[in-house]
Parts: C-alpha cells; structure tokens; sequence
C-alpha cells in the first residue's frame, strides 16, 4: 500500500542536506519513505492524501522521557511556585505511588502519556524506569516501558531510597538490579548530582551498565556544576541531559566529541558520533533553573536534542512542540535549528539516526529515501509559526511507521 502526500508548502527535511523543499510531496510504502522532491514530479500511488499548503516535518523524537509512574504532585509544584526550591527528594513521593500501583493501571497510564505524546506530533519516544527504585519494582517498570515505548532506559541510580545505604543501594543498581532488568533495555542512566549520586557512585554504575552491553546516558549539570558533563565525555555517552549549568571547559569537552565528526562518514570525516547535549527547557521553566545554554553549545559545534522530560514533579508536559517554541524564544535558536533537535538531535542521542534499506533498522528524525515514514503536518503553511503563534495546537496529521495516527 502506497500513499502518496501532495500540495506540501515547506517539506522541511532535517537530512544530511538540511534541505527544505517548496511545493512537495511524499510518497509512503509501508513503513517506509520511497520517494520525495518536487509535487510536480510524483509518481502515483495507491491513495493520495491533499496536504492543503501545509508544512509537513519529521515527527518529534523524544529522547528523554519517564513515563511509568503513578501519583501526582501538584503541591510540590505550588510549592515551587511560590519560592520553594527544587530537590531531586521529591522523586521519593512518586516511587511510593509507584510501587503501590498495579501492572494494569501503570500501562494503562503509560499508554495514555503516549497517546498525548503522538497526537501532537512525537513518533518516536524513550522512556526510563527509576520510579521503583527496588529490584522487583525496577524490573516491572523496565517490563512495562517495554510494552509502551520505542526505546527503554534503565535509571535504577535515580535516587537513593530513603533508609537504604547509598554504597549497598549502587552495588545493588550494579549488580542483580542490572540483572533484573537488562532483557528489557537497551540503554542505562545515572542523575548524577548533589542529593542523587556522586561522581564515583555515577561512574560505577555506568561502567557496569556499558559492560553488560547498555548504550549510556547521563542526567548532568541540571542543579549546579558538577562531574555530569566530564563523566559522560570520559565514558562515551550518547547524551548528557539537562546541562543548565557548563562551564567553558564542559562545552570544550562535548565540543571535542564532534571534531570531524561526519554524518555521512565521508574522506576526512568520522562517523563516530559524540555525546549530545540534551535541552530540556519545559523542566528549566518548571523548577526555575536557567535554561541550558542551547546557543552556545551549537555554536561551539555540539550536537544537541530537544526533549520534554515529561514527568510528574518537574516537567508535566509531552509537548515537543512547547520546548521547540521556548527554545526558539528564549534560548535563542532559529526555527530550524530547533526542529532539527526535536527531530534529528533526538535520532542521534538514541543511535537512530541512519540506517535504510540496506542494513534494515530505518533512521528516524529525517525525511528521507528508505528512513521510517514518522510525518508530523503542521496546520500552518511553514514550521516558523511553532514559534510566530506559540500555544496554539498545530498538528494537523501525524503518520508513524506509515500508520496515520488519531490527532485530537
């Protein structure tokens, strides 16, 4: 089955090329994208969808996400609100919620976090456990975000439970946790940061979470400065996330990570790919940090991704199309800039970003021959209204794997 999409405004394509294409058109087969270019030039297709002058994007990719959880808490956010500051302590009311909660209810909750997610535009999605923070708990919550989410991230060392002996607990992360959990995973975190893990404690983790085959990630730099930033460097992190706070030494360091870095792989280039540097401005706005310096880091040559951080005490939110808008008026980012890292930046924090026809595991985040067909159809004529007209839903269609999706 072929579906072919016409009358495209601005087809902004976020491939290699960073090309952006007027009066286009896509055409589907299956869960692939067979052919793009001109609307003039199409070939015929099996059933042809009018795209109205609208701007057709890649779907969001959200690389940072924590989904499986129960509970609620407002009253820490009043509390923050009104002047309070914030501590990753709070992370101890949601475990308890968590636990106390069953399998049903918690997928049935995850599955709505990513219906909401998709009808407003995200086709690829991350979540991570750290909301059990026990062994058997861990491992239903690593399970369950199996079941929900394209890719699974294992935060065992998010919090050191309250009474349990921070050396014991990371041993226990390290060890049968890391057992427990690892058929459902493909990738492994640590907040490292003042009230969560230290620098040593993050760093045994990660490394035996690398040996056992993980691909790596780091909460880092979110509350002051710290080791996050160095620590993903010196392990090969795909991503450090949050970086509110990098010194000039830190950008330096990430920046080192792309020098020649080549997307295509070309002479003189190289197609190992750095760490990246994740923004998470919906969770800056929320516990009042400053934002992560989006600008500077592109500017010194870091790759970033946008991300939602959708949780619930510090970031309530699964709109990428709000962390695109806040990225694009207050961390000054051009419109373009800031799709491509809610769209392509997420793909290469997640290892996504190539793979075609040829080797059988699609890119997302791109527009492109042989990438997974993952659309988002704006209700605009050009992706710059995301920004021109922020707070107004625009998801007008969104297609993943091919498959056209309920928009609300």
């Amino acid at each position: 089955m072929s579906t072919l999409i016409t009358n495209i405004a601005e087809l902004m394509t976020q491939d290699a090329e960073h090309r952006v294409l007027r009066d286009a058109a896509v055409v589907i087969e299956g869960e692939r994208i067979s052919w793009l270019g001109p609307a003039a030039g199409a070939p015929a297709a099996d059933e042809a969808v009018d795209a109205g002058g609208r701007a057709l994007l890649p779907g969001w990719v959200d690389s940072h996400t924590h989904l499986i959880f129960a509970g609620d808490r407002t009253a820490e956010f009043e509390a923050r609100m009104a002047g309070q500051s914030y501590s990753a302590g709070g992370i101890a009311v949601t475990t308890g919620a968590t636990r106390s909660t069953s399998d049903y209810d918690l997928t049935r909750l995850a599955m709505g976090r990513v219906a909401e997610a998709v009808a407003q535009g995200t086709t690829y999605l991350e979540t991570k456990t750290g909301y059990g923070l026990d062994l058997e708990n861990e491992a239903r919550s690593a399970r369950i975000a199996s079941t929900v989410a394209d890719e699974v991230t294992y935060l065992g060392a998010h919090l050191v439970p309250a009474g349990v002996d921070a050396e014991e607990y990371t041993e226990m992360v390290c060890g049968p946790m890391l057992a427990a959990v690892r058929p459902y995973v493909r990738w492994a975190d640590v907040f490292c940061e003042q009230g969560a893990f230290n620098e040593d404690q993050s760093r045994r983790v990660l490394l035996a979470c690398k040996a056992a085959g993980l691909g790596l990630r780091v909460h880092g730099n979110q509350l002051g400065e710290g080791p996050g930033v160095r620590l993903a460097v010196e392990v090969g992190a795909a991503s450090v996330d949050h970086v509110n706070y990098l010194s000039a030494a830190d950008v330096d360091a990430l920046a080192a990570t792309w020098s020649g870095w080549d997307p295509n792989g070309g002479s003189g280039g190289s197609g190992i790919r750095g760490t990246v540097a994740t923004c998470l401005p919906a969770c800056d706005l929320s516990t009042r940090q400053p934002l992560a310096p989006g600008r500077d880091l592109l500017d010194a040559g870091v790759q970033i991704a946008l991300a939602s951080n959708c949780n619930p005490g510090t970031s309530y939110t699964s709109s990428m199309a709000f962390c695109v808008t806040t990225a694009v008026l207050q961390m000054r980012l051009s419109v373009h800039e800031a799709v491509r890292a809610a769209t392509y930046g997420g793909a290469l924090a997640l290892g996504r970003e190539s793979g075609n026809d040829v080797d059988g595991e699609r890119a997302v985040g791109s527009i492109a021959v042989g990438h997974r067909a993952d659309l988002h159809l704006l209700n605009a004529p050009s992706a710059t209204h995301l920004a021109y007209r922020p707070g107004i839903p625009l998801t007008h269609a969104v297609w993943r794997a091919g498959v056209a999706q309920a928009v609300r």
